[in-house]
């Protein structure tokens, strides 16, 4: 080969080869294998992803992006995007587009069209964007200069792709073109239209352009692809059973919690709802004790004042509500900590004492932006049963352990396993490098010791320093982030905490944020949908419901509620002039755990006739059986 026109190419495996200068990445797929060239559907070339075809003029690293991969995932989505706004311009020649990017799970594209466009719309356009699939249009990418950017969109009379224009002005500008489509993009893409093989447009929803409010109103329509038709059909399998456990449905349908547009995004309880919540906080409270937390409470409303030197002013100002009184301005607390560390300032405390464990099912206020909530996952006021433990240097790995043991009796409990994250320092944070660099190093050494496996996300811990996340999964595979222990040597300083140490010196001392639930209201929301409302019995509002045959057994059904009732087990009695099928199906619609029949056997014999949610068939057991049985359910909080 001559050596003035080949170039070297570090490959992935660690080895090197010579390849002519200015071949593409893809004839470098294809001479390693047959196979890699077939699944590759972009490069990436010294850390840069770019298309397959880009050429390589000198040495470089390079690694194919296979479809199977979750970067190639997100090229295929991107191109899926792209063949959907194809089709739109086919199928409404006047629409006008403006930006469609990759998201979780799918991709969406933002448009301005004359006719409205309904989920009733989308088969048709999946129609169309088959039509260009078949068509295996080359997919190429096209470098402009701004002028010639700018005339293009002009002509095609794309006001929203001249905006995008502008913000790129002194950036690389680049376009791509499948047929008659092109698109301004930074790419990459697939090789061309045919090899996107599985897709599905899922939902039609309204947008702000560039989401915010002030600018005008457009159309955005999501959709999904895969590689596969298997895989994209076992997601649209999971979108289902999604929609069937959404939170937001079930809480209306089992009378758990409702909105008002008096109190935007902020959740009431109702009776049903309240005693799950309070069950929750019963659970929490009795794991508390017998580690020793001291339960507080502190005012929603401080002044702003502390919320300065929390360093929460700099840091949540933005989200936080504020009222002026008696010349004061003053916020809803977004966070309990500043009330917890006073509270440990109102006294003073000796190196014995610690450690201190302050506990609060504290309310917050954090404004969100209307378009970010939903239902009780995102709302603008909800309950953390957070707790700030104040111990000595040499107390933070016992402690965090002991975190450890509740946050994973309370997930056992409930069924969910977890991974653990250690957060580290974010940009925007407070304090001296020395101090977080201690912090970082105490909170990988309890990890270390304590034999977990952990991942590092770089740069999310909290402002004022590193944490311990927890992401658990619920019935339905999908991650949420819940416990957090967060270690904290900027507090004590901020508020000048001291204990009296041995040599009877003031030292300060370091504070463990813990939140086992997190949220209580997200919390309570996930629990909808892993459980699909059919709650574990020690938490279910109802736990039993007793259905009389007719009118004439209404006594004895009176007399097995009070018996229920003694022993603490929350129960109804259904006193309606229904059928009995209808009143049975109707307790089954509640996801009320046990069913009680009484008729004349039941009478005669003293005994239920027990049906449990979800099960066909029933038993025939006697009152006092019956209530060791459900006894025992609900002390040991079992999730059968």
């Amino acid at each position: 080969m001559n050596q003035e026109k080949s170039i070297n190419v570090a490959l992935p495996d660690g080895k090197s080869k010579e390849y002519q200068k200015g071949c593409t990445a893809e004839f470098i797929a294809g001479d390693i294998s047959a196979s890699l060239r077939k699944k590759g559907v972009a490069a990436i070339i010294n850390g840069k992803l770019t298309d397959l075809d880009t050429c390589l003029e000198e040495d470089a690293q390079l690694s194919v992006v296979t479809i199977d991969s979750q970067v190639g995932l997100t090229v295929l989505r991107h191109t899926a995007a792209h063949i959907m706004a194809q089709a739109l311009k086919r199928l409404y020649p006047n629409i006008q587009l403006a930006i469609g990017p990759v998201i979780e799970n799918g991709f969406y594209y933002d448009v301005k069209s004359e006719k409205s466009i309904s989920i009733s719309d989308l088969p048709m356009i999946e129609k169309e964007m088959v039509n260009i699939i078949k068509e295996d249009l080359p997919i190429n990418r096209i470098e402009v200069s701004f002028a010639e950017g700018e005339r293009i969109w002009k002509e095609r009379e794309e006001p929203y792709k001249l905006d995008l224009l502008q913000a790129i002005k002194d950036e690389e500008i680049s376009i791509y073109e499948q047929g008659e489509f092109i698109d301004l993009c930074r790419g990459p893409h697939l090789p061309r239209t045919g090899m996107l093989k599985a897709f599905a447009l899922t939902n039609v929803s309204g947008a702000y352009w560039k989401g915010d409010s002030e600018n005008e109103s457009l159309q955005r329509i999501y959709g999904t692809a895969f590689p596969t038709k298997q895989a994209l059909a076992d997601y649209l399998h999971f979108l289902e059973e999604a929609a069937k456990r959404d939170h937001r449905k079930l809480g209306k349908q089992l009378g758990l919690f409702m909105f008002s547009e008096e109190a935007p995004g902020m959740p009431f309880y109702l009776p049903k709802g309240q005693m799950i919540r309070n069950e929750l906080e019963k659970f929490s409270r009795e794991l508390q004790e017998r580690s020793d937390y001291e339960e507080v409470r502190t005012p929603f409303m401080m002044n702003q004042r502390l919320w300065e030197q929390s360093g929460h002013w700099d840091h949540y100002k933005d989200n936080m509500y504020f009222s002026h009184v008696d010349e004061q301005s003053f916020a809803l607390k977004p966070m309990n900590c500043p009330g917890h560390m006073l509270i440990f300032k109102n006294n003073l405390y000796s190196y014995r004492d610690l450690p201190i464990r302050l506990a609060e099912f504290g309310q917050v206020h954090r404004h969100e932006y209307s378009g970010a909530l939903n239902g009780m996952l995102r709302v603008r006021t909800f309950c953390q049963d957070d707790a700030h433990l104040f111990v000595r240097e040499d107390q933070i790995q016992e402690e965090i352990v002991n975190v450890f043991a509740q946050i994973d009796q309370v997930y056992s409990t409930f069924g969910f396993d977890y991974k653990v994250e250690l957060s580290t320092r974010p940009e925007d944070s407070l304090g001296d490098d020395s101090l977080w660099e201690a912090s970082e190093l105490a909170l990988q050494q309890v990890l270390d010791n304590m034999n977990i496996n952990y991942s590092v996300n770089a740069g999310d811990g909290a402002f004022y320093g590193p944490k311990i996340d927890f992401h658990i999964k619920d019935a339905l595979n999908r991650s949420h982030q819940c416990a957090t222990i967060q270690l904290d040597f900027q507090m004590p300083e901020k508020f000048d905490l001291s204990y009296i140490n041995e040599q009877n010196e003031k030292v300060r001392p370091v504070v463990i944020h813990r939140a086992v639930m997190g949220s209580l209201d997200r919390f309570f929301a996930i629990l909808i949908e892993h459980f699909g409302g059919a709650f574990p019995v020690w938490l279910a509002p109802v736990q039993v419901e007793i259905i009389p045959v007719s009118h004439v057994h209404m006594d004895y059904c009176r007399e097995v509620q009070s018996a229920l009732k003694e022993a603490g087990i929350r129960v109804e009695v259904d006193k309606r002039e229904e059928k009995l099928g209808y009143k049975i199906r109707e307790a089954q619609l509640q996801k009320i755990p046990y069913i009680i029949v009484l008729g004349d056997k039941e009478l005669n014999e003293s005994t239920v006739n027990v049906r449990r949610f979800g099960k066909s068939e029933s038993k025939e057991l006697s009152v006092k059986e019956f209530l060791e049985f459900i006894g025992k359910k609900v002390e040991n909080r079992s999730l059968t």
